[in-house]
């Protein structure tokens, strides 16, 4: 794990945003864990097999897709890679609903079941590997600790939620995230719809019962910083397990999508919360 630099790190905003903040809203993959990496492993590895049954000859190396998809769950990079290389896509999985080149040309080989059937394929697989790659890590959980004692917490993921419940129980954090405090946007909505639409933070606080002041989102990436955002919730970028080498990008790319500020740990996350909750209430907090 890259150490915080605090010279980077300096906050875009004095705090005043999360003052009526009453849950903390969590991305999983990347945020609390630094599960992208080991996760493309694998998915890497089921995308191009899903090439090679369609005749492409094309592979994807695992930090390739990375760099190409954070953010978006396996669902939209499987339809993105198929209208990519030519195969016909079923016009319901695009997104924007306009058929793009790819999308309509031919027989549907990528139909909504086949879709399905690949998507669990890749959420085993994934599952599987990160149960082996994922450990506790004190820099994540001594800060969230701290912030669960004073704000609620739940997770809003673009990851199937068999897949972020596994990395909640490798990495001891299960007992902050239950069921009802989960929310994936491959399995929470009535249709899949991965970040960055907002349709799964708009979900959260419905289920929550909160406001866009009432909860704070915490992201790595920017299709979900671009959700939370624009689900009206204020939003902290994190870039604790960024990569060393695209900080300097990312951190910009946060905040031209609106971040109210960006830090460079969960710590530092607590520090920013706590310090608004002190000046609200009155009170001492510390991490």
């Amino acid at each position: 794990m890259t150490p915080p630099n605090r010279a980077e790190s300096q906050s875009t905003t004095d705090g005043s945003a999360f003052d009526g903040v009453r849950v903390v809203l969590c991305d999983a993959d990347g945020n609390l864990f630094p599960s992208e990496e080991p996760a493309f492993v694998a998915s890497a590895q089921i995308s191009n097999r899903f090439l090679a049954e369609q005749g492409v000859q094309r592979r994807y190396d695992p930090e390739e897709l990375r760099l190409a998809t954070t953010g978006m769950n396996f669902r939209s990079t499987l339809v993105a890679l198929a209208l990519e290389h030519g195969i016909s896509v079923a016009p319901e999985l695009v997104g924007t609903g306009v058929p793009l080149p790819g999308a309509t040309q031919g027989p549907v080989v990528l139909t909504a079941a086949v879709l399905d059937q690949w998507v669990q394929v890749e959420k085993e697989a994934v599952t599987a590997y990160l149960r082996t790659a994922l450990h506790a890590d004190p820099e994540v959980l001594e800060p969230l600790t701290a912030l669960a004692e004073r704000y609620g917490v739940a997770a809003v993921s673009s990851s199937a939620d068999v897949r972020i419940a596994a990395s909640f129980e490798v990495t001891g954090m299960a007992h902050f995230f239950p069921p009802d405090r989960r929310f994936s946007a491959e399995d929470s909505l009535p249709r899949p719809t991965s970040k960055p639409d907002p349709a799964i933070y708009l979900h959260a606080g419905k289920m929550l019962g909160i406001g866009p002041s009432e909860g704070v989102a915490v992201e790595d990436s920017v299709a979900g910083a671009t959700s939370a955002v624009a689900a009206g919730f204020p939003t902290i970028g994190n870039l604790q397990f960024v990569q060393e080498g695209e900080r300097v990008d990312r951190r910009a790319a946060l905040e031209q999508v609106g971040v109210a500020a960006v830090v460079t740990s969960w710590r530092e996350v607590a520090e920013l919360l706590l310090a608004s909750r002190s000046r609200v209430t009155g009170t001492v907090t510390g991490v």
